[in-house]
Protein backbone atom coordinates (compact mmCIF):
# COMPACT_ATOMS: atom_id res chain seq x y z
CA UNK A 1 0.00 0.00 0.00
CA UNK A 2 2.88 2.34 0.59
CA UNK A 3 3.49 2.15 -2.99
CA UNK A 4 0.40 3.25 -4.11
CA UNK A 5 0.67 6.47 -1.54
CA UNK A 6 4.35 6.67 -3.22
CA UNK A 7 2.61 6.89 -6.93
CA UNK A 8 0.21 9.32 -6.33
CA UNK A 9 2.80 11.10 -5.12
CA UNK A 10 4.92 10.81 -8.02
CA UNK A 11 1.81 11.82 -10.23
CA UNK A 12 2.29 15.12 -8.76
CA UNK A 13 5.76 16.39 -8.86
CA UNK A 14 4.81 20.07 -8.51
CA UNK A 15 2.48 19.76 -5.92
CA UNK A 16 0.51 18.59 -2.91
CA UNK A 17 -1.21 16.04 -2.50
CA UNK A 18 -3.90 16.20 0.47
CA UNK A 19 -4.09 13.12 2.67
CA UNK A 20 -7.95 13.61 2.09
CA UNK A 21 -7.41 13.08 -1.33
CA UNK A 22 -5.24 10.16 -0.54
CA UNK A 23 -7.32 8.56 2.46
CA UNK A 24 -10.42 8.61 -0.55
CA UNK A 25 -8.75 7.12 -3.58
CA UNK A 26 -6.95 4.47 -1.75
CA UNK A 27 -9.87 3.81 1.14
CA UNK A 28 -7.66 3.62 3.87
CA UNK A 29 -8.00 5.89 7.03
CA UNK A 30 -5.59 9.03 7.39
CA UNK A 31 -3.59 7.75 10.42
CA UNK A 32 -2.50 4.28 7.85
CA UNK A 33 -1.60 7.42 5.06
CA UNK A 34 0.58 9.01 8.14
CA UNK A 35 2.74 5.43 8.96
CA UNK A 36 2.74 4.74 5.25
CA UNK A 37 4.27 8.26 4.53
CA UNK A 38 6.72 7.51 7.48
CA UNK A 39 7.58 4.24 6.37
CA UNK A 40 8.22 5.94 2.91
CA UNK A 41 10.65 8.36 4.42
CA UNK A 42 12.45 5.79 6.25
CA UNK A 43 13.17 4.25 3.44
CA UNK A 44 14.76 7.44 1.84
CA UNK A 45 12.47 9.55 0.09
CA UNK A 46 12.30 13.31 0.98
CA UNK A 47 8.29 14.11 1.36
CA UNK A 48 7.20 17.22 2.44
CA UNK A 49 4.38 17.98 4.49
CA UNK A 50 2.25 21.22 5.06
CA UNK A 51 -0.76 21.73 7.27
CA UNK A 52 -3.88 21.68 5.04
CA UNK A 53 -1.49 21.19 1.54
CA UNK A 54 -0.55 17.58 2.27
CA UNK A 55 2.45 15.87 1.25
CA UNK A 56 4.72 16.32 -1.82
CA UNK A 57 7.70 14.33 -2.70
CA UNK A 58 10.40 16.49 -2.87
CA UNK A 59 13.78 13.62 -3.57
CA UNK A 60 13.97 9.91 -4.66
CA UNK A 61 16.83 7.59 -2.95
CA UNK A 62 19.12 5.31 -5.38
CA UNK A 63 16.35 2.56 -4.56
CA UNK A 64 15.81 -0.80 -5.75
CA UNK A 65 12.39 -1.54 -3.99
CA UNK A 66 9.82 -2.72 -6.14
CA UNK A 67 8.17 0.57 -5.70
CA UNK A 68 11.01 2.14 -7.93
CA UNK A 69 11.53 -0.78 -10.68
CA UNK A 70 7.96 -1.91 -11.29
CA UNK A 71 7.22 1.85 -12.64
CA UNK A 72 9.97 1.46 -14.95
CA UNK A 73 9.31 -2.30 -16.43
CA UNK A 74 6.95 -2.63 -19.52
CA UNK A 75 7.14 -6.30 -18.78
CA UNK A 76 4.07 -8.55 -18.88
CA UNK A 77 5.27 -11.66 -16.63
CA UNK A 78 8.98 -10.86 -15.31
CA UNK A 79 8.84 -8.86 -12.34
CA UNK A 80 5.45 -8.48 -12.26
CA UNK A 81 5.03 -9.58 -9.07
CA UNK A 82 8.50 -8.22 -6.73
CA UNK A 83 9.64 -8.85 -3.28
CA UNK A 84 12.14 -6.46 -2.21
CA UNK A 85 14.12 -7.21 1.12
CA UNK A 86 16.66 -4.21 2.57
CA UNK A 87 18.87 -6.86 3.56
CA UNK A 88 19.44 -10.48 2.72
CA UNK A 89 21.56 -13.63 2.53
CA UNK A 90 21.07 -14.61 -0.70
CA UNK A 91 18.52 -13.63 -3.34
CA UNK A 92 18.92 -16.95 -5.19
CA UNK A 93 18.58 -19.14 -1.73
CA UNK A 94 15.82 -17.23 -0.26
CA UNK A 95 14.20 -17.71 -4.38
CA UNK A 96 14.41 -21.52 -4.25
CA UNK A 97 12.41 -21.21 -0.37
CA UNK A 98 9.98 -19.68 -2.61
CA UNK A 99 9.93 -21.96 -4.79
CA UNK A 100 9.34 -24.87 -2.63
CA UNK A 101 6.20 -23.34 -2.32
CA UNK A 102 3.62 -21.95 -4.85
CA UNK A 103 4.87 -18.86 -6.48
CA UNK A 104 4.20 -16.78 -10.11
CA UNK A 105 6.38 -16.97 -13.12
CA UNK A 106 8.39 -14.05 -13.45
CA UNK A 107 8.50 -13.42 -10.12
CA UNK A 108 12.03 -11.23 -8.48
CA UNK A 109 13.61 -11.89 -5.28
CA UNK A 110 15.72 -8.15 -5.17
CA UNK A 111 17.88 -6.99 -2.07
CA UNK A 112 20.05 -3.72 -1.24
CA UNK A 113 22.18 -6.09 0.41
CA UNK A 114 23.44 -9.76 0.57
CA UNK A 115 25.42 -11.18 3.37
CA UNK A 116 26.37 -14.04 1.87
CA UNK A 117 25.78 -13.24 -1.77
CA UNK A 118 26.49 -16.71 -4.12
CA UNK A 119 28.43 -17.10 -6.49
CA UNK A 120 29.39 -20.27 -9.33
CA UNK A 121 31.37 -23.23 -7.30
CA UNK A 122 30.20 -22.46 -3.93
CA UNK A 123 32.55 -18.64 -3.74
CA UNK A 124 31.04 -15.46 -1.80
CA UNK A 125 29.63 -12.25 -4.03
CA UNK A 126 30.38 -9.43 -2.28
CA UNK A 127 26.92 -7.51 -2.42
CA UNK A 128 27.44 -4.63 -0.51
CA UNK A 129 24.79 -2.08 0.49
CA UNK A 130 23.66 0.29 -2.11
CA UNK A 131 26.29 -0.80 -4.69
CA UNK A 132 25.24 -3.14 -7.01
CA UNK A 133 22.04 -4.92 -8.63
CA UNK A 134 21.27 -8.39 -6.25
CA UNK A 135 17.84 -9.99 -7.75
CA UNK A 136 16.93 -13.31 -9.01
CA UNK A 137 14.46 -14.06 -11.31
CA UNK A 138 12.05 -17.55 -10.45
CA UNK A 139 10.43 -19.50 -13.38
CA UNK A 140 8.75 -22.55 -14.18
CA UNK A 141 9.18 -23.16 -17.97
CA UNK A 142 7.41 -25.68 -19.87
CA UNK A 143 10.90 -27.06 -21.28
CA UNK A 144 12.91 -29.79 -21.05
CA UNK A 145 15.58 -29.60 -18.34
CA UNK A 146 18.54 -30.81 -20.45
CA UNK A 147 17.92 -27.02 -22.13
CA UNK A 148 17.55 -24.95 -18.75
CA UNK A 149 21.18 -24.19 -18.52
CA UNK A 150 20.98 -22.04 -21.77
CA UNK A 151 19.08 -19.53 -19.88
CA UNK A 152 22.43 -18.07 -18.82
CA UNK A 153 23.44 -17.12 -22.29
CA UNK A 154 19.55 -14.95 -22.06
CA UNK A 155 20.67 -13.57 -19.42
CA UNK A 156 24.29 -13.06 -20.14
CA UNK A 157 23.15 -11.33 -23.33
CA UNK A 158 20.19 -9.60 -21.38
CA UNK A 159 22.34 -7.35 -19.14
CA UNK A 160 25.01 -6.31 -22.32
CA UNK A 161 22.34 -4.80 -24.36
CA UNK A 162 20.94 -3.07 -20.89
CA UNK A 163 24.56 -2.07 -19.56
CA UNK A 164 25.02 -0.83 -23.43
CA UNK A 165 21.87 1.43 -23.40
CA UNK A 166 21.27 2.57 -19.90
CA UNK A 167 25.46 3.11 -19.31
CA UNK A 168 26.80 3.38 -22.87
CA UNK A 169 28.81 0.73 -22.42
CA UNK A 170 29.70 -2.26 -24.63
CA UNK A 171 30.44 -5.06 -22.65
CA UNK A 172 31.30 -8.42 -23.19
CA UNK A 173 30.89 -12.53 -21.96
CA UNK A 174 32.80 -14.52 -20.68
CA UNK A 175 31.86 -18.04 -21.11
CA UNK A 176 29.79 -19.37 -19.26
CA UNK A 177 28.39 -16.80 -16.71
CA UNK A 178 30.25 -13.29 -16.49
CA UNK A 179 29.74 -10.20 -17.89
CA UNK A 180 32.63 -8.76 -18.38
CA UNK A 181 34.21 -4.91 -19.97
CA UNK A 182 37.50 -4.67 -19.72
CA UNK A 183 38.46 -7.81 -19.15
CA UNK A 184 37.21 -7.50 -15.45
CA UNK A 185 34.04 -8.71 -14.04
CA UNK A 186 31.00 -6.74 -14.06
CA UNK A 187 28.20 -8.82 -13.86
CA UNK A 188 27.74 -12.43 -12.67
CA UNK A 189 25.28 -14.93 -13.31
CA UNK A 190 24.20 -18.16 -11.12
CA UNK A 191 21.36 -20.17 -12.81
CA UNK A 192 19.85 -22.77 -10.53
CA UNK A 193 17.26 -25.80 -11.23
CA UNK A 194 15.13 -28.15 -9.65
CA UNK A 195 13.24 -30.93 -11.56
CA UNK A 196 11.43 -34.56 -11.49
CA UNK A 197 12.01 -36.78 -14.54
CA UNK A 198 11.33 -34.69 -17.50
CA UNK A 199 9.49 -31.76 -15.65
CA UNK A 200 11.24 -28.34 -14.08
CA UNK A 201 10.23 -27.52 -10.97
CA UNK A 202 11.52 -24.28 -10.88
CA UNK A 203 14.50 -22.20 -12.83
CA UNK A 204 16.05 -19.70 -10.93
CA UNK A 205 18.27 -17.35 -12.25
CA UNK A 206 20.58 -14.63 -9.85
CA UNK A 207 21.97 -11.48 -11.07
CA UNK A 208 24.97 -9.61 -9.84
CA UNK A 209 26.04 -6.29 -10.89
CA UNK A 210 28.59 -4.29 -9.58
CA UNK A 211 27.00 -0.60 -10.04
CA UNK A 212 28.47 1.77 -7.56
CA UNK A 213 31.58 0.23 -6.38
CA UNK A 214 34.54 2.39 -6.33
CA UNK A 215 38.32 0.79 -6.33
CA UNK A 216 38.58 0.99 -2.69
CA UNK A 217 35.14 -1.08 -2.28
CA UNK A 218 37.13 -4.30 -3.90
CA UNK A 219 39.50 -6.38 -1.90
CA UNK A 220 43.09 -6.70 -2.93
CA UNK A 221 42.91 -9.86 -4.92
CA UNK A 222 39.02 -8.66 -6.91
CA UNK A 223 41.62 -4.82 -7.86
CA UNK A 224 42.34 -6.58 -11.36
CA UNK A 225 39.51 -9.30 -11.79
CA UNK A 226 36.78 -6.60 -10.94
CA UNK A 227 35.34 -3.53 -12.32
CA UNK A 228 31.96 -1.49 -11.98
CA UNK A 229 29.57 0.78 -13.89
CA UNK A 230 30.73 3.45 -12.10
CA UNK A 231 34.38 3.26 -12.04
CA UNK A 232 34.07 2.76 -16.14
CA UNK A 233 31.95 5.63 -16.32
CA UNK A 234 32.70 8.28 -13.88
CA UNK A 235 29.30 8.37 -13.59
CA UNK A 236 26.34 7.44 -11.16
CA UNK A 237 24.06 5.21 -12.73
CA UNK A 238 20.30 4.99 -11.21
CA UNK A 239 19.99 1.46 -10.08
CA UNK A 240 16.28 0.96 -10.36
CA UNK A 241 16.90 2.00 -14.41
CA UNK A 242 19.52 -0.77 -14.84
CA UNK A 243 17.40 -3.38 -13.00
CA UNK A 244 13.99 -3.12 -15.00
CA UNK A 245 15.98 -2.58 -18.49
CA UNK A 246 17.80 -6.19 -17.41
CA UNK A 247 14.15 -7.28 -17.15
CA UNK A 248 12.80 -5.61 -20.01
CA UNK A 249 15.92 -7.24 -21.97
CA UNK A 250 15.16 -10.64 -20.55
CA UNK A 251 11.58 -11.01 -20.63
CA UNK A 252 12.57 -10.32 -24.59
CA UNK A 253 14.95 -13.19 -25.29
CA UNK A 254 13.08 -15.32 -22.45
CA UNK A 255 9.81 -15.09 -24.53
CA UNK A 256 12.02 -16.15 -27.79
CA UNK A 257 13.62 -18.74 -25.91
CA UNK A 258 9.89 -20.65 -24.61
CA UNK A 259 8.60 -20.17 -28.24
CA UNK A 260 11.43 -21.88 -30.01
CA UNK A 261 10.92 -24.52 -27.30
CA UNK A 262 14.08 -24.25 -25.23
CA UNK A 263 16.40 -23.39 -28.43
CA UNK A 264 18.63 -20.48 -28.64
CA UNK A 265 19.71 -20.45 -31.95
CA UNK A 266 17.82 -17.21 -32.57
CA UNK A 267 20.28 -15.56 -30.56
CA UNK A 268 23.41 -17.51 -30.44
CA UNK A 269 24.82 -15.21 -33.20
CA UNK A 270 24.40 -12.39 -30.92
CA UNK A 271 26.20 -14.13 -27.91
CA UNK A 272 29.07 -14.67 -29.88
CA UNK A 273 29.54 -11.17 -31.22
CA UNK A 274 29.38 -10.49 -27.33
CA UNK A 275 31.93 -13.62 -26.18
CA UNK A 276 35.09 -12.18 -24.62
CA UNK A 277 36.77 -15.50 -25.12
CA UNK A 278 36.06 -16.54 -28.92
CA UNK A 279 39.30 -16.46 -30.91
CA UNK A 280 41.63 -15.95 -27.73
CA UNK A 281 44.25 -18.74 -26.15
CA UNK A 282 42.18 -19.98 -23.22
CA UNK A 283 42.97 -22.11 -20.08
CA UNK A 284 39.91 -24.22 -19.22
CA UNK A 285 39.29 -26.73 -15.76
CA UNK A 286 36.56 -28.88 -15.32
CA UNK A 287 35.81 -32.06 -14.18
CA UNK A 288 39.18 -32.18 -12.20
CA UNK A 289 40.99 -31.46 -15.74
CA UNK A 290 42.21 -28.84 -17.33
CA UNK A 291 43.53 -28.54 -20.89
CA UNK A 292 44.87 -24.92 -23.19
CA UNK A 293 43.60 -24.15 -26.28
CA UNK A 294 42.04 -21.55 -28.28
CA UNK A 295 38.25 -20.74 -28.10
CA UNK A 296 36.93 -20.90 -32.03
CA UNK A 297 33.02 -21.09 -31.05
CA UNK A 298 30.03 -21.71 -29.33
CA UNK A 299 27.31 -24.39 -30.54
CA UNK A 300 23.62 -24.16 -30.39
CA UNK A 301 23.59 -25.52 -27.05
CA UNK A 302 25.86 -23.25 -25.53
CA UNK A 303 29.29 -25.22 -25.25
CA UNK A 304 32.11 -24.10 -25.90
CA UNK A 305 34.60 -25.56 -28.60
CA UNK A 306 38.12 -25.48 -27.73
CA UNK A 307 40.89 -26.23 -30.36
CA UNK A 308 43.53 -28.14 -29.28
CA UNK A 309 47.26 -27.95 -30.59
CA UNK A 310 46.90 -30.83 -32.69
CA UNK A 311 43.56 -29.53 -34.10
CA UNK A 312 41.27 -31.45 -32.29
CA UNK A 313 38.34 -30.18 -31.04
CA UNK A 314 36.68 -30.21 -27.96
CA UNK A 315 33.47 -29.54 -26.50
CA UNK A 316 33.19 -27.54 -23.55
CA UNK A 317 29.58 -28.07 -20.79
CA UNK A 318 30.61 -26.16 -17.88
CA UNK A 319 33.63 -25.07 -16.60
CA UNK A 320 36.02 -22.66 -15.60
CA UNK A 321 37.57 -20.17 -18.39
CA UNK A 322 40.88 -18.17 -18.25
CA UNK A 323 42.18 -15.67 -20.71
CA UNK A 324 45.23 -15.56 -21.85
CA UNK A 325 46.54 -12.22 -21.47
CA UNK A 326 50.06 -9.85 -20.98
CA UNK A 327 50.70 -11.63 -17.62
CA UNK A 328 49.38 -15.39 -18.14
CA UNK A 329 46.38 -16.63 -17.82
CA UNK A 330 43.66 -14.36 -16.14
Amino acid sequence: MKYKVLEMLKQNPQGFVSGEEISERLKVSRTAIWKYINQLRESGYGIESQTKNGYRLVSVPDSVTEGEILSLLNTEVIGRKMIYYDRLDSTNTHAKKLAEGDFHDGTVVVADEQTAGKGRLGRQWVSSKGKGIWMTILLKPDIDPSDAAKTTVLAACAVCRAVEKCCGLNAAIKWPNDVVYGGRKLCGILTEMSAEGEQIRFLIIGIGINVNFVPEDFSEDLTDKATSILKETGKHIPRKELAAEVLNAFETVYRDFIAHNGSIQFIIEEYKARSAVLGKDVRVFFKKEEIVGMAVDITEEGQLVVEMQDGSRREILSGEVSVRGMHGYI
